[in-house]
């Protein structure tokens, strides 16, 4: 496949990116790792020449070991941030993102082998909206308790 759709700027970086949402009995799954002390959603970047759905289908898999159907786009969001890991430190990221919401299947049995840019082993884990720990994107905290059936387009700004 194509190379990910992660291109290097004079001002920094644009990132185009996807996102899975995962909810089961209320909780939604979510990745961590052991380098950074946040947790993120599923997801990666896109390929070139890959369709966002294709995308979130084949970084599910990856990162899950399930193959997923999708059931709707939920959220777009546009955001402005540093980057955090080694090829990205010192730079301003421009990702945007489209979150996903899949079909979860009942049976569903979930093994994590993935990696981070940075060869560090990722985690999975379900958690409520009002998790303590900190978790990106933020908007999950809201739009996750009343999912709504319509799109949404969010900006976040936080430029250290």
């Amino acid at each position: 496949m194509s190379q990910d759709l992660c291109v290097q700027m004079d001002e920094g970086i644009l990132n185009i990116r996807v996102g899975a949402i995962i909810i089961r009995d209320g909780k939604f799954l979510m990745v961590g790792n052991d380098r950074v002390d946040h947790l993120y959603s599923v997801g990666g970047r896109l390929k070139f020449g890959e369709t966002t759905e294709e995308a979130v289908v084949r970084e599910v898999y990856e990162e899950t070991g399930i193959k997923m159907e999708i059931d709707r786009l939920g959220f777009v969001h546009e955001n402005f941030f540093p980057g955090d890991s080694l090829a990205k430190k010192g730079k301003t990221v421009h990702e945007i993102s489209f979150f996903y919401y899949m079909k979860v299947p009942e049976d569903l049995e979930i093994r994590c082998t993935s990696f981070t840019e940075d060869g560090n082993e990722e985690y999975l884990v379900w958690i409520s909206p009002d998790h303590p720990q900190e978790y990106y994107p933020e908007l999950f905290r809201t739009e996750l308790m009343d999912p709504s059936s319509e799109v949404k387009r969010f900006v976040t700004r936080n430029n250290g």
